[in-house]
């Protein structure tokens, strides 16, 4: 009977024992499984002692870290979908946006096809009288003029009453164009065709000439000295003059870069006297140039060669005369104006036969 009171002592003091083991195990693990534990009552906990202390360990420490390390993953698949997102992006069709430019405006001004030929004759010969009348200055001369200025210079009066006469008469306006159709394959010609030239172009010509022309319903045609033009010397036209003049209906022809003699040069010396002004005009105008007036009248057989390979149609002279035929396009004949010539002398010199 004296060994029953140990036991209970041992019992009572065990179970305080279990109880602080038990309290000590969840405390070192906080899940919210041990949240749900510790809402049970001592009494209970003290009973199922032995049987928890194993149990709550090592089950649900693991369950916790798994879960929590899946939530990230889907984070992850997330970020190559957005990153897919931009690439149509980059290949946006503003890529495409240049290709307008494909489209380029400059190609209108590729006009300056090659010269082209002379129709081909028709193997007829012909003949026709037509004045090629030819002017330097309109204006009236200086002062200080030399002779040679003062017999290059037609006042504007006395032009203007020339016109006069020629529009009184019926007379029409031609290009040298004209003239040499007509005589290559028979193109008609008006009944009192008259070609009117002014040679060097001269500031005159735009200021004077050209408001008389239009005044009385006739077309010029104007020989350009184009080094002049391009370095702006006072007393010649400018480029833009030479526009606007085309664009109203005058001609422009070459008569060289800078007014050389032509004569017993080289070929290289020839093309550039005689190309050069050729393009230079055809790029203002936009106009083939087809004849040229040989500087001073003066040429060989050698200029005229060269004028043929550049497909020039034909060129005029200084020398007198009026009546042309198939065989001489490239010495057409002129009537020169000279600045001391009253209407009475004009009249005379367009009604001569030469």
């Amino acid at each position: 009977m004296r060994h029953r009171p140990s036991s209970r002592w041992f019992i009572i003091l065990a179970l305080p024992l279990a109880a602080l083991l038990i309290s000590a195990a969840y405390s070192r693990t906080a899940t919210p499984e041990t949240d749900v534990a510790a809402d049970r009552s001592v009494a209970q906990i003290a009973a199922q002692a032995i049987d928890a202390i194993p149990t709550m360990t090592p089950t649900h420490t693991p369950s916790p870290t798994p879960t929590q390390t899946a939530t990230p993953t889907p984070t992850a698949t997330w970020t190559p979908t957005a990153t897919a997102s931009p690439t149509p992006t980059a290949t946006q069709t503003p890529t495409e946006t240049p290709t307008p430019t494909a489209t380029q405006t400059p190609t209108p001004t590729a006009t300056h096809t090659p010269t082209p030929l002379l129709p081909t004759p028709d193997g007829t010969h012909r003949e026709a009288r037509v004045p090629i009348l030819m002017y330097h200055h309109i204006a009236k001369a200086p002062n200080s003029a030399d002779i040679y200025r003062q017999d290059l210079s037609v006042a504007p009066k006395k032009f203007e009453a020339q016109l006069r006469y020629l529009r009184q008469e019926g007379y029409e306006s031609i290009t040298l164009n004209d003239l040499a159709l007509h005589l290559t394959v028979g193109k008609p010609l008006p009944p009192k065709p008259v070609i009117i030239t002014f040679d060097d172009g001269y500031l005159d010509s735009y200021t004077n000439a050209f408001p008389l022309l239009q005044k009385y319903g006739y077309s010029g045609t104007f020989f350009l000295v184009t080094s002049f033009i391009d370095n702006q010397y006072p007393d010649f036209m400018t480029w833009d003059q030479v526009k606007e003049m085309h664009a109203a209906g005058m001609k422009f022809e070459p008569h060289s870069f800078n007014h050389p003699d032509l004569r017993n040069r080289g070929y290289d010396f020839l093309v550039f006297q005689i190309l050069g002004p050729k393009e230079a005009i055809e790029a203002r105008t936009g106009e083939t140039t087809r004849f040229y007036a040989y500087p001073s009248g003066r040429y060989d057989d050698f200029v005229v060669d060269v004028l043929h390979s550049a497909n020039y149609w034909g060129a005029v002279l200084t020398a007198q005369g009026a009546t042309h035929s198939s065989d001489d396009l490239f010495t057409l004949k002129r009537i020169r104006v000279h600045g001391g010539d009253d209407l009475d002398a004009f009249i005379r010199n367009l009604n001569l036969d030469w």
